[in-house]
């Protein structure tokens, strides 16, 4: 599956409709950002069962506002409409690979017991 652009019209549409999705912020200028977009790229399509999007911060300032988005690419994990892990830089494929891993493995149920339902 291919990576998809949201905007902060279809950000929280897009968190509803899938269980795991992965947010690269990114800008056209930035160089890690483009070193890094193959990386995702290739990632969304071994995984068509995660939604990968993009959010291009020059034309979404308010949505990277929002996500106190500082530096890119800042790459933010959300499982069960959840935010579960939130890095800038750009991560190579391993990295990139053990965040997807660990993020699938995550036990929400376990986050909300230990945590209580606002931080799960």
């Amino acid at each position: 599956m291919a990576t998809i652009d949201i905007t902060e019209q279809t950000f929280a549409r897009t968190l509803e409709g899938s269980d795991i999705v992965f947010v690269d912020f990114w800008a056209a200028w930035c160089g890690p950002c483009r070193m890094f977009a193959p990386t995702y790229g290739a990632a969304a399509e071994r995984h068509p069962d995660i939604t990968f999007a993009k959010v291009d911060t020059e034309a979404e300032q308010g949505l990277a506002a929002a996500a106190n988005i500082t530096s890119i690419p800042t790459l933010m994990a959300f499982k069960d409409k959840t935010l579960v892990f939130s890095q800038p830089g750009a991560l190579n494929a391993t990295g990139l690979e053990e965040v997807i891993q660990a993020v699938k493995n995550l036990d929400m149920d376990q986050l909300r017991a230990e945590f209580g339902p606002q931080h799960a």
